[in-house]
């Protein structure tokens, strides 16, 4: 499996990059013309080519979602982190959501498609080595998903998982999010298999691995004191990790 997987990794690879390559200038011609709504229905595209490029490793993707999810408020979708290819998946299937990430400042430049929507989509930029800038980022996007009834996404891990083995969640993004939502609800959300993409390290990829994303019921944030649940949400993620 590993050798043929020499073979087609620069085939997913050379696909993968030239979607992100394609959609850049969709993407300002559609933000710079039409404005935000007709960006995002741009990023809806690009996410659902990335999902689906992920077939030439044999990687299928599948959401199982038993729980409704409320449309009339504002979501916090919470979730493990195991790879790069967790974004698309996660922008694709929440897409009615307008999901916005919580992202580390880095990822604002320099990647074709990646970047323009992380700074022109309405995601939250955070510096890590600057407390004050990643809180007043923080805030700011905190209201616009209140205001705008938005999807949050964010990974509490802080980074990927190599193993699939979780990390301890950390509090401080998602407490302020919650603190200027509290008429929202989180969305647990778990993700298995998608470490096995870099099973071997960056090259070659791993084939063969379907990723599932699993839907848990949805908690009002203002049932619960912060502390219970953070609790409760990241016992819940990491019970269903396989």
């Amino acid at each position: 499996m590993k050798i043929l997987s020499y073979i087609i990794s620069p085939i997913f690879i050379l696909a993968f990059f030239l979607i992100l390559i394609i959609f850049h200038p969709l993407q300002w011609l559609s933000f710079k013309l039409f404005g935000q709504n007709a960006h995002g229905k741009m990023v809806d595209a690009l996410n659902f080519c990335l999902v689906k490029s992920m077939l030439i490793l044999g990687v299928s993707v599948r959401l199982i979602n038993k729980h409704k999810i409320p449309e009339d408020a504002s979501i916090v979708f919470v979730s493990n982190h195991q790879s790069t290819f967790d974004v698309a998946p996660l922008g694709w299937f929440f897409r009615k959501h307008y999901p916005k990430f919580v992202a580390k400042v880095e990822l604002g430049k320099g990647i074709p498609s990646v970047s323009f929507n992380l700074r022109h989509g309405g995601a939250a930029l955070i510096n890590r080595k600057d407390p004050k800038q990643a809180i007043t980022a923080l805030v700011a996007f905190s209201k616009r998903i209140k205001e705008k009834k938005w999807g949050a996404i964010i990974f509490p891990e802080g980074t990927r998982s190599r193993d699939g083995a979780p990390r301890k969640f950390a509090s401080n993004g998602l407490k302020v999010i919650t603190k200027y939502n509290k008429e929202g609800y989180i969305v647990p959300l778990t993700i298995n298999n998608s470490w096995k993409v870099f099973k071997y390290g960056k090259f070659p990829l791993g084939l063969g691995s379907p990723i599932t994303i699993i839907t848990h019921e949805p908690i009002k944030i203002n049932s619960l004191p912060f502390e219970e649940l953070l609790e409760k949400t990241e016992k819940v993620i990491k019970e269903h990790i396989k």
